[in-house]
């Protein structure tokens, strides 16, 4: 009684015979990547499931609003929110809605600006009684400094402010100093007076920090 031979078990997955035969498994070694392919590659789409920036979460889910994303035909550019600017369509990237929106944002904070800097003053004239106690006067000294280092902050963002309502002006808000690419909506909300995209910015801080210029 002949006996039928085992049947010999399938060669797994990348191996390969030698020439006595033999199955030999050999693994799948990437390539060697390249630095500088990589470093100036496009970016990469975010993988299936991953974490997406705050900014662009709330942009796609004011995309995905059909009635944020029609209230700018019925509204005019001051009274828009900013997920329905976020939710606009990108072909009406600084369209004339966008350009009175990003005004009345710029007025407001302009004002804002110069409201601050009057009630600073109001507060300096008031205080200047003389304090007998010296830990109570250099405690009114200190938030004298505290308040007028705020107001010198303030003062250069006023400067950024007007600077920017000229770009609009010009037709230059929105675009990048740079590039000339658009900065992008969800930046330029959280940052009305910025002036270089995302990309941009990072290249300038990464080169300041390199030459310390």
């Amino acid at each position: 009684m002949s006996k039928t031979p085992a049947p010999k078990p399938a060669p797994a997955k990348g191996a390969k015979k030698t020439d006595a035969g033999a199955d030999v498994t050999t693994l799948d070694v990437p390539a060697p990547a390249n630095r500088f392919a990589d470093r100036f590659a496009p970016p990469k789409p975010p993988a299936r499931g991953a974490v997406q920036e705050p900014d662009e979460v709330k942009r796609v889910a004011a995309k995905g609003d059909p009635k944020l994303a029609n209230a700018w035909k019925s509204k005019s550019g001051a009274e828009l929110t900013d997920a329905e600017v976020l939710a606009m369509p990108d072909a009406e990237y600084m369209n004339a809605k966008q350009i009175e929106f990003f005004r009345a944002k710029l007025e407001g904070l302009k004002n804002e600006v110069l409201s601050n800097a009057g009630e600073t003053t109001e507060h300096l004239r008031e205080d200047t009684t003389i304090v007998p106690d010296p830990a109570d006067r250099a405690t009114i000294e200190e938030e004298h400094a505290l308040e007028l280092r705020t107001r010198d902050r303030e003062r250069k963002l006023l400067k950024k402010i007007v600077q920017s309502i000229a770009r609009l002006d010009t037709g230059d808000y929105g675009y990048c100093d740079e590039t000339g690419e658009p900065i992008g909506l969800g930046r330029l909300i959280a940052r009305p007076t910025a002036t270089l995209s995302l990309e941009a910015q990072q290249r300038r801080e990464l080169k300041q920090k390199m030459f310390g210029d």
